[in-house]
């Protein structure tokens, strides 16, 4: 078996002890945003699993729609993700 050569971590261990690889992250080609591969995204950035500007580059995603992903969950949770829970997380 040959392992393909990636810059940074293959694993990164999460707050909740769960362990998440490249793996766990969405495939490069996905065009439909559920909450759970925005989810998937977000937290392989902010634990260091995938720098920002590569998870940019790979999903094609502007910095704006990246940054509301992470604000979202921040000040809310993974719930607000959803597109069904737009309006009662969206600021007023």
């Amino acid at each position: 078996m040959f392992l393909k050569k990636v810059d940074g971590p293959r694993a990164v261990t999460l707050p909740d002890g769960t362990v998440m690889t490249r793996a766990d992250l969405p495939p490069q080609t996905t065009k439909r945003w559920v909450a759970s591969r925005k989810a998937a995204v977000v937290r392989g950035v902010l634990y260091g699993l995938i720098p920002q500007t590569e998870a940019l580059r790979l999903y094609n995603l502007s910095e704006d729609e990246f940054r509301s992903w992470v604000a979202a969950v921040a000040d809310h949770g993974e719930e607000a993700l959803k597109t069904t829970r737009l309006k009662e997380y969206r600021d007023p």
